[in-house]
């Protein structure tokens, strides 16, 4: 059997697939990448394929957009239930979740947002959950002792910093950013930092605090 005929009648890939290559061109070209042909191609499998997985180029972006909101929104909205034993703690649990690309998908967060840039269906799901988030990061700044305008206030400035750094594409290796983290958690939070969470925050990234 020929190549082409292998191609349009052999192996129809998965859904995991499709969505996998559609997530590559997203974060790389941008949303007019994903298109179901150059996908095909892409994974050597027929155009046809595509819809034993999906109803259309649609179903697709949706798919992508549900798995962004699981990469993004969900992993931030648990980390400011993360057990910590001090405000300070919980914040360092926040920042470290936007930081660490394996808990938050920076990527695919300035993808999705540049995308609805053009659409205004997947600006409303922006809308919403930085709406998610926001209230998220405040309910646990009122748990931690500050009145409802406090804590708005210090989310916001906790959130639009860290949207800032992806929006922005600020590129910094971990040995510039990590010290910086904790000034940022003393003007979030408006307490001090330990030596000890400072260096457990560090370990996370593997790196070892020098601070004595």
């Amino acid at each position: 059997m020929d190549q082409k005929s292998s191609t349009e009648t052999g192996w129809r890939g998965s859904r995991e697939g499709w969505l996998d290559a559609g997530y590559k061109a997203l974060i790389e070209n941008g949303i007019d990448a994903v298109k179901i042909l150059p996908l095909a191609k892409q994974l050597n499998l027929s155009r046809t394929s595509f819809y034993w997985f999906f109803e259309d180029r649609e179903s697709l972006l949706a798919a992508l957009l549900d798995g962004w909101e699981a990469r993004t929104t969900t992993p931030l909205v648990a980390s400011t239930t993360q057990y910590a034993e001090t405000q300070t703690e919980a914040m360092f649990n926040v920042i470290g979740t936007f930081i660490d690309a394996k808990a938050f998908d920076s990527k695919l967060e300035f993808a999705v947002r540049s995308w609805a840039l053009q659409d205004d269906k997947v600006a409303e799901r922006v809308r919403q959950a930085d709406v998610v988030r926001l209230q998220a990061l405040s309910e646990m700044l009122t748990r931690w002792g500050h009145d409802a305008v406090q804590a708005d206030v210090r989310a916001r400035t906790v959130y639009l910093v860290q949207i800032g750094y992806i929006s922005m594409q600020v590129q910094e290796d971990l040995e510039v950013r990590l010290p910086r983290v904790p000034p940022y958690v003393e003007i979030y939070t408006g307490q001090p930092v330990s030596l000890n969470e400072i260096a457990r925050f560090n370990g996370r990234f593997g790196r070892v605090s020098t601070l004595t």
